[in-house]
């Protein structure tokens, strides 16, 4: 058997990181039942000098392009470009009633844009028909926690794209099978549901990889699919599904086997490899690798780069970022989550292992709404509704953390606002635009008087230190 000597140790990319009221709008064909009465309120921006405010923050600036929906010509061609989309969290709608309990449900969901996932998703899915890419990956997480619904409504939706001439691949996120989490939600009641199994999940997304896969792997939900132009994709189920549930990643044993055998078949046919999986190869954050982190991924790592594998995309942390590994080269790339602000996907142009450019477009939702004769004011204005959405996540999460600590409510707020706006701009992976005001703002000195071994405290430290480039764009 022959393998490629590993690669020699390339610089380190970066530093680790991490981590209006109106009537809900639905057509005919769409509505559910009455919908969530949703109000987010905004203060006035501040004043340069007092650096960006609460909600000073608008991602429809982070566009690397805008996009738009031309007529696509039905020849036959498809473009070179891959498109990369994860954690979407869909959530059936007959899984809710847009009550109390689906409220309350939104706003422990750490940002996710639940209330307007279907349409998040609808506009997400005419993107990738207008851009007329090889293939659309979706690297897991694909329900919000499991729901058998909620994967037979995503399902339906994606075989709109197929019938367009357009590959999907699906792999599952630690979210997506024996979830017990899984709920629908009834007024002020969480109501359990069914979940979905390993072979459900199979059946469901046959469509979407499995049935057309080169090879299946038996002990596992990987799968290894062909692309138009001959790279093979490493599709991992890197999850941990049986009893008990586990939210961390790791890749069976028997997995490793079938891996080798497919990974020196692609080297003796000069085939290009692309390894993706939901949870991270790379500890991308140190702050929570434990839980986002593939469980012994050296060895997984070790594997790849023997075999000539550079690129690894994945997807779990909700954060937009990236990392070359530090011996074998392998480049690591971690698309944010589909469902919360700024809604964005990948879009790679591969051409071989040494040569590839990546690059995140926002979904343009309020386009979409427009297109639809949708009126809802949230939708019209979505840019800016995600982004507050996810601030006051942020917020209320630092708010109640320094909540009965000997700090004054001044201090409380001024630390939540700049807890809340940093977070927001690593989510999307600009962070380091923030730098020149983060180092000196007053908040800054707070948090590190305050205790520097509070996992937030830390976790700023962390955004600081790794908010050298902008993550959204990477060349090799």
């Amino acid at each position: 058997m022959r393998k490629l000597k590993v690669m020699a140790a390339f610089l380190l990319a970066a530093a680790l990181l991490l981590g209006g009221c109106s009537a809900y709008y639905r057509s005919d064909t769409e509505s559910a039942a009455a919908g969530p009465d949703i109000q987010i309120e905004t203060e006035e921006t501040k004043g340069e000098d007092e650096g960006p405010g609460i909600h000073s923050f608008n991602p429809d600036d982070m566009t690397i392009e805008s996009l738009e929906l031309p007529e696509k010509e039905d020849d036959g061609i498809r473009n070179p470009e891959i498109i990369i989309a994860t954690d979407i969290h869909y959530l059936a709608k007959e899984l809710t009633d847009f009550g109390e309990a689906f409220e309350q449900m939104e706003k422990s969901e750490d940002g996710k844009v639940i209330s307007y996932v279907w349409e998040i998703t609808d506009a997400f899915l005419d993107a990738v028909v207008a851009k007329n890419p090889q293939v659309l990956i979706l690297s897991g997480d694909l329900s919000l926690n499991g729901e058998l619904y909620s994967h037979e409504a995503l399902a339906q939706k994606l075989e709109r794209v197929e019938r367009e001439g357009i590959d999907v691949v699906v792999i599952p996120g630690n979210h997506d099978i024996n979830n017990p989490r899984a709920a629908a939600f009834q007024g002020s009641t969480k109501v359990p549901t069914e979940t979905t199994s390993r072979e459900q999940f199979r059946s469901i997304y046959g469509e979407f990889g499995y049935d057309e896969a080169l090879s299946n792997d038996p002990s596992s939900l990987s799968y290894i699919y062909e692309l138009p132009d001959g790279t093979w994709l490493f599709m991992l189920d890197s999850c941990q599904y049986e009893s008990p549930f586990t939210v961390g990643g790791m890749i069976r044993t028997e997995t490793y086997e079938w891996m080798e055998e497919w990974l020196e078949t692609a080297y003796n046919d000069n085939h290009n490899v692309i390894a993706v999986a939901h949870h991270n190869l790379l500890d991308e954050s140190r702050i929570y690798e434990k839980n986002c982190t593939i469980e012994h991924a050296e060895r997984l790592e070790e594997l790849l780069a023997d075999w000539g594998v550079t690129l690894f995309l994945s997807g779990h942390l909700h954060v937009q970022h990236y990392r070359e590994a530090e011996y074998t080269g392998i480049e690591e790339i971690v698309t944010s989550a589909l469902s919360i602000s700024p809604c964005q996907y990948g879009v790679l142009k591969y051409f071989d292992p040494e040569t590839f450019d990546y690059h995140t477009e926002t979904v343009d939702v309020t386009s979409w709404a427009d297109r639809e004769g949708n009126p809802d004011v949230n939708l019209q204005n979505f840019a800016s509704y995600a982004d507050s959405f996810l601030q006051e996540s942020y917020y209320e999460s630092a708010y109640s953390n320094l909540q009965n600590k000997e700090l004054t409510e001044e201090e409380r707020q001024t630390m939540a606002e700049y807890y809340a706006l940093l977070n927001v701009y690593a989510v999307a992976g600009r962070a380091e635009e923030l730098m020149t005001w983060a180092l000196s703002a007053p908040a800054r000195e707070l948090w590190q008087e305050y205790n520097r071994t509070d996992i937030q405290s830390m976790y700023l430290d962390e955004i600081v230190e790794d908010a050298v480039c902008d993550y959204n764009t990477f060349q090799r």
